[in-house]
């Protein structure tokens, strides 16, 4: 990936045609068929619409939008595991993707079973056949909350446009647990610098990654204006120590600056029982443009805004660079939206060409979706179409 990549002339529209679940949280047995655009599935709280984006959310690398322990996706009494099964149709060429866990001790170790067409698969080859992006309630605190959810949805953002880059963070996140073992138990010199100097490599490499991704969205949000009427500007940057230092130099310099910083820091590091420097501990930093003030600071609605000008942002660069268009999962997304950014939302989603996936309590909030739309009422575990 790098900055100013030449888009895709014309993205593959990506879509999903059936659903089928199995055990899975609050669903004995579910079978949908979708055949439009925009789906909005509504019904009382508690009665399962966002079990079924959870569902879909693990089409991709991860624990899915609620980030549960596999073991945890059961439902409640069943002996089996769950599963999920899907009809994927790309421009016409439909892909049968299954996934889903046992219920023994084995496999809950091994993690998930994923297929492809009837051959096993890895979940990074799920990203060779569908984006899958979300927006969630739990992620309204997204600007006022730790820095760590910030990260963990910054690194999202990578990965739909950079497939390598979770394989990148689980082996940064690997090696800082090395080091950290090691400081702790007194390791040899030799074995934190074979440690520190891979490590170093893998720092940089998702520093990069993010500085990039971060570049590509600021290019976009900025080219096209407010993304949309209703939706303002933001501006994003990755605020900390590590990339102030170690970015922007020559090639190579700043990962030999950083491992000999480790270096160094062993006496320190090791007081603290863990390593105080690195990418680990950037943030992500978003500015509401057109006020020059930081998210943060921003009123709940214009957080709420922010977000979704960021998100439809991001789904517009993700089918620009992979090729195809991702699938969205909107969950309660037009409950605290007013009429006019409502229909932002409906037009925007329609100029994308993206399939979304959207909930809410009333078919009211739905009422100016316009166009070819289906809606399913869910209740108590069951869904029909509406």
């Amino acid at each position: 990936m790098t900055r100013g990549a030449a888009p895709v002339a014309s993205p593959v529209t990506v879509t999903l045609r059936g659903l089928k679940l199995t055990d899975f949280r609050n669903y004995a047995s579910l079978s949908l068929t979708f055949s439009a655009p925009l789906i909005a599935l509504t019904g009382p709280n508690g009665a399962g619409k966002t079990n079924c984006l959870e569902a879909i959310s693990l089409l991709t690398p991860g624990r899915g939008l609620r980030r549960a322990p596999y073991e945890a996706l059961n439902r409640a009494g069943a002996q089996a595991g769950w599963a999920i099964a899907v009809d994927l149709a790309r421009d016409g060429e439909v892909v049968r993707i299954g996934t889903g866990l046992q219920a023994t001790a084995e496999n809950r170790e091994r993690g998930r079973r994923i297929r492809i067409d009837g051959a096993n698969a890895n979940a990074e080859n799920l990203l060779e056949y569908l984006r899958v992006l979300w927006l969630t309630p739990a992620m309204d605190n997204l600007f006022t909350g730790p820095a760590g959810d910030r990260r963990r949805f910054l690194d999202r953002l990578v990965l739909a446009v950079d497939p390598g880059h979770g394989r990148r963070v689980g082996d940064l996140e690997k090696l800082l647990a090395s080091r950290n073992r090691l400081l702790d138990e007194n390791g040899g010199r030799a074995l934190l610098d074979a440690i520190e100097t891979q490590l170093a490599e893998k720092a940089l490499a998702v520093a990069i990654a993010r500085t990039e991704t971060i570049g590509l969205l600021t290019d976009r949000m900025a080219a096209q204006g407010a993304d949309g009427a209703g939706f303002p500007l933001a501006t994003l940057a990755l605020a900390g120590d590590f990339e102030a230092r170690y970015l922007g130099g020559p090639a190579g310099r700043g990962e030999d600056a950083y491992r000999d910083a480790l270096a160094q820091a062993r006496p320190r590091d090791r007081a603290a029982r863990r390593t105080l420097e690195g990418p680990h501990r950037s943030d992500l930093a978003v500015v509401f443009a057109d006020k020059a003030m930081p998210a943060a600071q921003s009123s709940t609605g214009e957080q709420k805004a922010l977000l979704i000008g960021l998100l439809l942002a991001h789904a517009g660069l993700v089918a620009q660079l992979s090729g195809m268009t991702p699938i969205l999962l909107l969950d309660e997304i037009a409950a605290h939206l007013d009429a006019d950014r409502r229909d932002a939302l409906f037009t925007r989603l329609r100029h994308l060409g993206c399939q979304a996936i959207m909930t809410g309590t009333e078919k009211a909030l739905f009422a100016d979706i316009g166009g070819d739309w289906q809606h399913f009422h869910v209740q108590s575990g069951e869904i029909s179409p509406a």
